[in-house]
């Protein structure tokens, strides 16, 4: 059995990243940029207001107070858009929006609330400083600038950058097209009939989920019955996908068909069997450069073996940099014993105590059991050669990204 570290480490070598794709950048949230974005003009254009109020020369207003006021001559206005076209002589000013282009000759803005209005005159009660509440052309983005780099993920902000920049399409990574396979005769689909003896393949639909989560693309193969025939006509369906994913299967069982019939279709294994719990009887390999993944059957074995092995695939296919969920330090909540020479995964719900963050099993540890994967925060990382591990121990936990609840008092 390898190491999860050491086969994760394989799987990685063997993924390809992705070509690219132009796409609207409404559509391109949570894609990676395939190539850098520099700015073709400055942001902002031109030196504009932050402020509504009155554009000046400092010097008319410089040591302005209430005491001994100001006074300058409006002019005419500012407004955004709509910009004023003369030039500031001594002695003026031109009433301004926050975003007005500031004209020509002006040097300062002074605040709404630091003025009053006597007739056309604006009476100074203030001295902002020289260049007060004015944005600088550029100060934002200068004209050349690389302001997204290749390998950025495309967030909202970016959005708004790209747009602000002038940008509606923009090239991404691909996404890869997952196919899924469940195995076995036990299974039957939503809508078929239930009987005693049968199981709701479930792994269909989380680990469908699961691909969409990670910002790829499922192709659903269906449900192969333990058959080879079954098996080889379904597994061919998915060599039009990017990535072959099957549940089921691929233990020592006399129905575990899938690893000899994947190495049958054209899969050069890479390996089998990865010392965790759960999640041991995992087969990797590649049909030319498609990753091919044989997950085991159990729902939770699964979906955990999805998030150690298959979705850094998929995220370096789509040219992520970051691929693991981050890891996070917790005190744990009570005893813990495990055993069997594996790394153990452990669901475990979070929360705080006393500005303590605190870790707890979500109950039974069954390979089946979906539920203590519905009330996980995140999956504690016990090696079995510190077991046993006792309340109090500090122990690492792979984030499943979940918010921490809080006790009400620490919110702020």
């Amino acid at each position: 059995m390898l190491p999860i570290g050491e086969a994760q480490k394989k799987v990685l070598e063997e993924i390809p990243v992705l070509g690219q794709e132009r796409i609207h950048i409404l559509e391109a949230l949570g894609r990676v940029l395939a190539q850098d974005v520099a700015a073709v003009r400055n942001v902002p254009a031109a030196d504009n207001s932050a402020m509504d109020g009155y554009c000046v020369r400092h010097e008319d207003i410089a040591e302005a107070s209430s005491a001994k006021p100001a006074r300058v001559k409006l002019v005419g206005e500012s407004p955004a858009g709509k910009p004023f076209t003369g030039t500031l002589e001594r002695g003026q000013a031109v009433r301004i929006m926050t975003g007005g282009i500031i004209p020509e000759g002006a040097d300062t803005v002074i605040m709404l609330e630091d003025t009053e209005r006597q007739g056309n005159l604006v009476v100074c009660l203030n001295d902002p400083g020289a260049n007060a509440h004015i944005r600088i052309k550029g100060e934002d983005v200068m004209a050349g600038e690389v302001v997204l780099k290749q390998g950025d993920v495309i967030r909202p902000p970016e959005v708004g950058m790209l747009a602000t920049l002038g940008h509606a399409y923009v090239y991404v990574r691909q996404r890869p097209v997952v196919a899924i396979l469940s195995t076995g005769d036990e299974l039957v689909d939503l809508d078929e009939p239930f009987s005693m003896g049968k199981v709701v393949c479930s792994n269909t639909y989380s680990l469908a989920a699961q691909v969409l989560d990670c910002g790829a693309t499922p192709l659903s193969l269906g449900i192969a019955s333990d058959n080879i025939e079954d098996l080889r006509s379904k597994l061919k369906d998915g060599l039009r996908a990017d990535v072959i994913l099957t549940s089921g299967g691929v233990s020592v069982g006399k129905y575990d068909l899938v690893k000899d019939t994947l190495a049958e279709v054209g899969m050069k294994i890479k390996f089998w069997k990865v010392a965790m719990k759960p999640g041991k009887p995992l087969v990797f390999g590649t049909i030319g450069v498609k990753p091919v993944f044989g997950l085991p059957g159990n729902p939770t074995s699964a979906m955990i073996s999805f998030e150690q092995f298959v979705r850094p695939a998929l995220l370096k296919m789509m040219g992520r940099v970051n691929l693991f969920r981050p890891l996070i330090e917790a005190v744990l909540a009570h005893d813990v014993k495990v055993s069997s020479g594996r790394l153990h995964l452990v669901r475990c719900s979070l929360f705080e105590k006393d500005g303590i963050k605190m870790a707890m099993s979500t109950g039974t540890q069954s390979s089946g059991a979906l539920r203590s994967m519905v009330l996980a925060d995140g999956l504690m990382i016990l090696p079995s050669e510190e077991s046993p591990f006792k309340a109090g121990d500090r122990v690492k936990v792979q984030s499943l990204h979940r918010e921490t609840p809080l006790s009400p008092e620490s919110h702020y």
